[in-house]
Formats: C-alpha cells, sequence, structure tokens
C-alpha cells in the first residue's frame, strides 16, 4: 500500500526543501504538506493546519489516509526565549497531539527533529557523546529533551515507531532564517551576495557544530528507510556535518568576495550559543544507518554561492 506522507511545518527552513525531496521519492500525490501560515514563495501547495487542534489533526489525516507523519513545526530557539512558557506550550502540546494521534490512527512511522540544544551547558568546547546527560536552559532545548524522552515512551509503550536526530545548526540557501542560534551562518551568505556588511550576533570564536541542508535531508530519509531493527536509539540520534566559528565561514566567504566586511556585535545568543557543543560524535548513527555527511565547510560554502548567486540572477532578469 502507498505511503501518504504529511509534514507539518512544511514552510519553515527544514520542511520547504524536505517536501521537494519527499515528492521526487514518492510522488505529488503522496505528499501533504501543511503549515499554521502559507508562503507563496513557494514550489509545492501547502493546507493550513494547526498541529495545536487535536482534532482538526485527525479529521485531516483521515481525510487523506495519512499513514507517515514528519514533524517539523515548532517554536525555534532564539525566537523561544521571548516567551518561554508559549514555547513550552506549542512544541509540546504539537508533539503530543502528533504521538496520540499516530497511536490511535495506527501510523506506520513519525519523524521528529531534536536538536543539539538539548545537550545544554557544555562549556563548549568538547565533542558531546550520545549517551551524555542532557542539561538544556532554553525553553526550545526543554522541550526538545522532553521531546525525546516521549517519543521513546511511545515506541516502547504503544510500539510507535517514532524515529529522530539531533540537528547541528542548518545550513541552507533555499529560505531565510527562521529564529535559531546559527541563523548567523545562513544570513553571512545573503549580506555577502548582495554586497552589504554583517554584523555577527556571535563571537567570532564561537565554535558550533553545523550542517548544510543538502545532508541533514540525506539522514532524515536514510533514518526514515533504515529496518526498524537496525535502530538502537529512540530518544534521538547524534548527527554531524561540520563545525566552525564565525571567524571561519567569513574568511571561507571572504575568498569570494574579498571586499566583504563582518563587525561582530554579540548579543543574547551569544549566551545561548556559548553553552552548546562544538564537535558532537554520531557514532550510533554511523553504525546503525551508515550515516556519513557529504559536505565540509569549503564545499558548502562554494555551493551556497553558486545558489545563491543563480537566485540574484534570475530576480534580476
Amino acid at each position: 500500500m502507498k505511503d501518504s506522507i504529511l509534514i507539518t511545518g512544511a514552510c519553515g527552513q527544514l520542511g520547504s526543501v524536505l517536501v521537494k525531496a519527499l515528492i521526487d521519492i514518492h510522488g505529488q500525490d503522496a505528499i501533504f504538506a501543511t503549515d499554521i501560515r502559507l508562503n507563496n514563495a513557494l514550489e509545492f501547495h501547502v493546507d493550513i493546519l494547526n498541529v495545536l487542534d487535536l482534532e482538526q489533526m485527525q479529521a485531516y489525516i483521515e481525510k487523506n489516509s495519512i499513514s507517515q507523519i514528519y514533524h517539523l513545526a515548532a517554536i525555534l530557539s532564539a525566537n523561544g526565549e521571548a516567551q518561554p512558557l508559549n514555547t513550552w506550550d506549542v512544541n509540546m502540546t504539537a508533539l503530543l497531539n502528533v504521538l496520540e494521534l499516530g497511536r490511535i490512527n495506527k501510523l506506520s512511522k513519525i519523524f521528529y527533529p531534536s536538536s543539539i540544544a538539548v545537550y545544554g551547558i557544555t562549556n563548549g568546547q568538547r565533542t558531546v557523546n550520545q549517551s551524555d546527560v542532557l542539561t538544556p536552559f532554553t525553553a526550545y532545548g526543554i522541550s526538545k529533551a522532553a521531546g525525546e524522552n516521549w517519543c521513546q515512551y511511545y515506541f516502547h509503550k504503544y510500539g510507535l515507531d517514532v524515529r529522530s536526530v539531533r540537528y547541528p545548526g542548518l545550513i541552507g540557501h533555499e529560505s531565510l532564517p527562521g529564529g535559531g542560534t546559527t541563523d548567523y551562518a545562513v544570513e553571512i551568505f545573503h549580506k555577502a551576495i548582495n554586497h552589504q556588511n554583517f554584523d555577527c550576533f556571535l563571537e567570532p570564536n564561537t565554535c558550533l557544530p553545523m550542517m548544510y541542508i543538502p545532508d541533514a535531508i540525506e539522514a532524515t530519509l536514510r533514518l526514515m528507510d533504515a529496518p526498524s531493527q537496525h535502530l538502537s536509539i529512540r530518544t534521538s540520534y547524534n548527527i554531524a556535518g561540520m563545525h566552525f566559528s564565525p571567524d571561519e565561514v567569513f574568511y571561507a566567504i571572504k575568498k569570494y568576495y574579498p571586499d566583504f566586511c563582518i563587525e561582530f556585535k554579540p548579543d543574547f545568543r551569544q549566551q545561548i550559543a556559548s553553552g552548546w557543543p562544538s564537535t558532537i560524535n554520531d557514532i550510533n548513527a554511523q553504525l546503525d544507518w551508515n550515516w556519513h555527511p557529504s559536505f565540509g565547510l569549503e564545499s558548502m560554502v562554494e555551493d551556497m554561492i553558486n545558489n545563491l548567486k543563480k537566485k540574484t540572477a534570475l530576480n534580476t532578469i
């Protein structure tokens, strides 16, 4: 039987790319992209769906015979600190709705994105391992850590096949920043392409784990395709891509734009970033479902610039 796949948060940085990848694999008719608001710039149809409304979601699942859910809708780290209690309410209510609907409707698989924000205070310089203690200190990180445990609970108690990865900071050319602490690594490219100086909200030597969107999509699809019996982690898998500081990505971009300038103006996001790890040990993902990233800093910078230049050229025609 052909899968019918629901994606929540389809208009976000990850969702907008993941939907297109899923359409390529399963066909347009099998993919149901949803969000709380529309984005007319996207190349696919999006339905309005409120993930906080259990009855509305149940009706949507029944109407479209949904068999899988990729649950991407969430309030991210930086935006989440403005209203921490609301972040907890939104992120947790949405996830519990998805898990309950997965149980009730006997869905075949659910994907839940977690984050390196679950680690919290790590002194910012060490590698974090899969089994390290989680001590998140942001509302977003707290919600993601709790969400991982709920996913594991539903797997063990109800047999619901929930799968998850802890994304590093994500970088892509398809969309603008969406309210995360690592958003500087997207915005800096747009400034360079437009020949504008860049004000960075992190300190120059703040090294963080990052991942190019094509690698994030590949990791997601590879995990979801893996046989269930091969999976040893039912909270969330560590996955690694690359790691760099604002200074390092700035100088990598400067090779293409020699006149590009940066000024460092750390704000509240520096405190968040200072508590996150600098590198990630993802040996479990490597062993369980053969995870290996394709992009490093130099190849990512080249690909980002080439794609953004193409978009700029199209917009000026």
